[in-house]
Formats: structure tokens, sequence, C-alpha cells
């Protein structure tokens, strides 16, 4: 077995289901599996799962036990030479895989491989490639020194600004949305530290694997949507979870004095209120108008009914991926991407190389009732079913 995609859940069967297909697409030419952990989720992710999938393995706690132990569970239940941890709110394009997998094996030293992430609206997550968030980076980054100096080798290390989003090369940090690494080195380390509920796990597995003198990797030749925020709300107890994370990195790792412990605390406490409010929903502005790429009249219809709106339908492949309408459409156009028409690539190709043109998107996956997406990375997603 090449590779097992562990995919540890908890309340997004939709995203899910979105997720498992493309990964599923990605295993095609992949001697791979898929093994899908659910940690007690109260929506019907599990039932989903063996009607949609009944293949893929899925394996369903009895509580939610954190993300180090679920995903480290997975794992015990993998038999690929390589695993990757993804989330269950990313699509991989279909050559994810086979692009990651030749990379690796070119590695002697190899550690984890992250990958270019994007958000549902096409925008890069800087958080694809980090540093080491020593105390001295940690500073940079409370007091926003990476962005006034965004050139200087002195505040840069937080992202990883050394390397640009479109360069591939040696990096501290990886997210735990996406690791690939070989099963032996995640077994051989412990894999995520259970001691730790969810937050700094990806940190302090990326940084005991830089102990054992392996080099993490960004690899940016493909490319993940990631739409972030959807198996937590932003509220009091992610607040209290995300401090006691950072503090268990600093405690673990680190020996600092008294008055770098208050700093970090107050630090700490300050980017958990930002986050917490940057989560909260926003109120959802409709869009101008629909643009589908499709060749489904019939959805065409539907949606129209749905949205009571006039959809536009282009049939991008017939015209060679060079459209008017895409040319034509103003900002506040939503476009929706037929994964019955269109490959995962080629949707997420479209959403990064319209990137700030004011678009939002929706994509439909293939043999699916639903659109779903997400306008930026500090919201949760949407979800409109078709009936």
């Amino acid at each position: 077995m090449q590779l097992s995609v562990i995919i540890l859940n908890y309340n997004v069967r939709y995203f899910l289901e979105l997720c498992v297909l493309s990964v599923q697409n990605a295993l095609s030419t992949i001697e791979g599996e898929i093994i899908v952990v659910d940690n007690n989720s109260s929506d019907d992710s599990g039932e989903m799962m063996k009607i949609r999938f009944p293949n893929v393995k899925l394996i369903e706690n009895a509580a939610n036990l954190g993300f180090p132990k679920g995903n480290n569970i997975g794992v015990d239940q993998a038999t690929g030479d390589y695993i990757c941890i993804l989330n269950p709110d990313t699509v991989v394009a279909e050559d994810t895989f086979e692009k990651l997998l030749a990379f690796a094996k070119t590695k002697q030293d190899l550690g984890i491989v992250g990958c270019k992430l994007i958000d549902g609206a096409g925008n890069f997550l800087p958080e694809s490639k980090r540093g080491v968030p020593t105390p001295w980076v940690a500073f940079t980054k409370v007091m926003s020194l990476y962005k006034v100096f965004p050139k200087s080798e002195w505040f840069n290390k937080y992202y990883a600004q050394h390397l640009s989003e479109n360069q591939t090369g040696k990096v501290d940090i990886l997210v735990g949305a996406f690791m690939f690494m070989k099963r032996e080195l995640y077994l051989e380390i412990g894999g995520f530290d259970e001691n730790c509920f969810m937050y700094s796990d990806d940190i302090d597995l990326s940084y005991r694997v830089l102990q054992k003198e392996k080099a993490n990797y960004y690899f940016h030749e493909t490319t993940v949507i990631h739409y972030k925020g959807e198996s937590t709300i932003k509220d009091g107890t992610y607040m209290r979870r995300f401090q006691d994370a950072m503090n268990f990195f600093y405690r673990k790792h680190f020996k600092v004095s008294v008055f770098f412990s208050v700093f970090m605390k107050i630090g700490i406490l300050f980017f958990s209120f930002v986050k917490m409010f940057q989560g909260r929903q926003k109120i959802k502005k409709t869009p101008n108008s629909y643009l589908l790429l499709s060749n489904s009249v019939d959805l065409e219809k539907k949606l129209s009914l749905i949205l009571q709106n006039k959809i536009v339908i282009s049939d991008l492949k017939k015209e060679k991926m060079v459209n008017s309408s895409l040319q034509s459409s103003k900002k506040g156009t939503e476009i929706i991407l037929d994964n019955n028409f269109l490959s995962f690539k080629e949707s997420i190709d479209i959403i990064e190389l319209l990137k700030n043109r004011g678009f939002t998107y929706k994509i439909v996956p293939k043999n699916a009732c639903f659109l779903i997406g997400s306008d930026n990375s500090n919201e949760r997603g949407e979800l409109i079913k078709i009936e």
C-alpha cells in the first residue's frame, strides 16, 4: 500500500462528503486507502459515509477525543508506506498525491511535506508554511513586525517568508490540515502528542520531526482548498483551548523567563479574542448574479428556482477555458462549479486564477444534492441543498 489518507471528522458532514470524493479521485491511480475517523459527530456524518462511501474504512469514536488522539487512532489502522493527515474541510486536486509521492521519493531526509493551501475565495493561506515560534518569532508575530518589515530576515520567520507561496523549499512548521509523511517516521516519533487536545499539535509534531534531523518541506506544485474553521465554532471554549495549546508548546520545548511568560499570556489572550471574533458569522451578502460552469440544463433550471435568480450557464470546455462570461462577470457574481462537468483540479485552478476579482464560489459535488463553499477564511461556509 502506497498511501493512507487519514481524515478526522467532527460535525462537518457535507464538507466531509466533498473532501472524501476529491480524495477518492486523487487515489484512482494510486494504491491507497482512506480512513475516516469520526469524533462522535452529532450530525449524520457516519450514516452518510456508510451510504455514500461503503468501501471507505470508517472508525466511529464514542466521544470527541480531540485532534491528536483521533488522528493517532486512524494512523494505527493505516497500512500505507506514506500517510496524509487531512482536514475534512479540504478539497484536493486529482494529481495532488501523485505529485507528492514523486517529490517525497527524491528526498533522503524527508520529514513532513505540506502543500499550497488556499481558502474558498482563492487566497493563499500563509500558515501553509511557518517557522518555529520561538520566543523571538512569537514576539514578531504578536507585534505584527512581520507585516511592518516583510523583507527583513529578523522579522519574517513566523510565516517562513524566505519562501514565496510559489516556491518549494525547506520550512520548519507545517499546518495540521495537510501533513504528508512516511508512516514509519510518524510512528517513530509517537505521532501527535495526546496531552494537547488541539491547535498546537501540528507545531509540536513538526518540531519533533526537526529534532530527528529530518527536513520539513513546503511543496507549491499542488494547490488544496482549505475552507478553515468548519470543525470549530469560535466561542469561549475555543479561546481557552487555544490558550492552553500555546502554553503547552512553550512549556514542553522552551525555557522562558517570567517576564516573557507574562508577555506571552497577554499575547495569547489577545489573539484568542481576535480569532474568536473573526470566526463569528457575518451577514451574508446575496450575490448579484450567478454563473454556472456546467453543461447541465437540468441543474441550471433547479438552481434558478432555488436561488430565485437567473442563472447564466457556461460550457467552458467548449470555449477552451477562455470565456466571455467570465471576462464580463462583475464583482458580486457567485461562480458555481459543477463537479460532474469540471474536475476538482480545474475548479481549484479557476478559483485561484480569479482570486481578488470579487467573486464567490460554490462547488456542486458529483452525484450530490447540494452546493457548498466559503467566502473567506474567517467564517464558516455556506450550504445550499438542491431538492
